[in-house]
């Protein structure tokens, strides 16, 4: 097996591995949580026998370890179980929410990739000058802002105010394209902000560190402007790191898009999940936690083996 192969299969095994120990955690972590589904379900006038019989039927008294590998086994093959408090199958409730979550963070990202990319080059072309210092505030500050305060500070002034935009991101399979982008487009702006200063900034420290390299100097010997030298030479030889960064805040775009899919009541995963964490439903949290897990370890993976693939000291480690 060469090297390569070897290094490409450590790094999916690891990533199978780190799901199966994380799905433990999602499972463990279900079960010491407070509150009975069984009494949500009936209220708080049902009586014991009402209450026993009800743990007994939606298997809540079946030993913790005999649920887990139910639930592994079944995840494994596709069944992700029925909701406890409504009976619906949670695989189907959560195909249309997934993609819904997908269509928002992959027009965020069209969105926030270019243009951190754009103001990273911006900021290296006018180093320590007042554009590279106007980006570095502003892309900071956005990022030190919490998520749900910019999204309503953004609701109140663009939705309500200015009326730009809807403040409540409602989509469903009859809108057309341009009206979906129309009702996405404040949790876009909010998600673009969140994760334009991380990318922005490696970006800027990738091509700064390449600036030091001795070909970048022969560049700009022959009479290459300070904009083609960064286009050209110092762009290409940093993308590695910028890629692997992307990917990142890309894992971050799916998973974390919770507390804006609830800012914005956005029909998506989070805030299904959020509705039924209130509900003490068990199986839906489990599924949308595995499912978060999955696709941000699943991310990670892709950005461990781009950066092998595009750095020859990473293909063959001494």
């Amino acid at each position: 097996m060469s090297p390569i192969v070897k290094l490409l299969a450590q790094r999916v095994a690891l990533s199978l591995l780190l799901l199966l120990l994380i799905s433990v955690v999602i499972f463990a972590g279900t079960i010491v949580l407070p509150g009975d589904v069984a009494q949500s379900i009936l209220g708080q006038s049902a009586t014991p026998e009402a209450l026993a019989n009800l743990r007994e039927e939606l298997g809540v008294n079946d030993p913790p370890v005999e649920r887990y590998f139910a639930w592994l086994f079944g995840a494994m093959q596709g069944d992700l179980g029925t909701a406890l408090t409504s009976g619906q199958d949670i695989a189907e409730a959560l195909s249309s929410r997934f993609w819904n979550t997908l269509f928002l963070a992959f027009w965020a990202a069209v969105v926030a990739v270019p243009l951190a990319i754009f103001l990273g080059l911006l900021a290296v072309r006018f180093k320590d000058r007042w554009p590279d210092k106007l980006i570095s505030a502003v892309t900071l500050a956005s990022i030190s802002i919490p998520e749900f305060l910019i999204g309503y500070v953004l609701m109140y002034f663009i939705a309500v105010q200015l009326r730009w935009a809807p403040s409540v991101a409602m989509i469903n399979d009859s809108m057309n394209l341009f009206e979906k982008l129309n009702a996405i487009a404040l949790p876009v702006a909010v998600l673009t902000l969140v994760v334009l200063a991380h990318m922005m900034r490696m970006t800027r420290a990738a091509i700064l560190n390449v600036m030091q390299s001795a070909y970048i100097e022969t560049a700009e010997l022959k009479g290459l402007n300070a904009f083609q030298v960064i286009y050209r030479h110092a762009f290409p030889n940093a993308i590695a790191p910028i890629v692997n960064v992307v990917m990142l805040n890309l894992a971050y775009l799916v998973v974390g898009v919770v507390v804006i899919e609830v800012v914005f009541v956005y029909p998506g995963m989070g805030q299904y999940l959020v509705d039924h964490v209130s509900k003490r439903d068990v199986p839906v949290v489990q599924a949308c936690g595995l499912i978060f897990a999955a696709v941000y370890i699943g991310l990670n993976m892709v950005a461990d083996i781009v950066a092998i693939l595009s750095n020859p000291r990473l293909r063959h480690p001494k």
